[in-house]
């Protein structure tokens, strides 16, 4: 291509991506596209995990098939963290018990539909209840 060539294809391709307009993220959920960067599940921390787990991952490859059950319990554990994160971003649920950078914060349950026994709401510890509008512990257990 000669320089004239080259600036005319400049040129277009500059036309072309203002027409395009901004970027709408459509491999993520509509739930998710909305939340702000200082969210802890945004999508941008989470991509920066799985960014982050896939590197651990390819550090401990050899455990996959090690002897060891630990080794293996950490292979198979990083992987599936990695793929209930990318379920995450295009599904808009987390199916993990844990989240965070390192796993270090767990999940707690909602309660969408309770059940009955005897005319009264069977509650677990952990979860939380729309009706009361907490989690029930064990303070709740009388």
């Amino acid at each position: 291509m000669t320089a004239e060539q080259k600036l005319a294809a400049a040129e277009r391709l500059a036309k072309a991506r203002a027409a395009k307009g901004p970027v709408q993220n459509l491999s993520i959920h509509e739930s998710l596209r909305d939340l702000e960067d200082d969210h802890p599940l945004s999508p941008k921390n989470v991509k920066d995990w799985i960014k982050a787990w896939k590197q651990h991952l390819s550090a401990i490859k050899s455990y996959r098939l090690s002897k060891e059950p630990d080794e293996r319990r950490q292979y198979y554990t990083a992987d599936n963290y990695i793929k209930n994160m990318q379920a995450y971003l295009s599904t808009g649920i987390w199916i993990d018990g844990y989240w965070g950078e390192n796993r270090e914060h767990k999940m707690n349950s909602v309660c969408i539909a309770p059940a009955y026994k005897n005319g009264e709401i069977q509650r677990n510890k952990g979860t939380y209840y729309r009706d009361i509008g907490a989690v029930w512990g064990e303070q709740n257990d009388d």
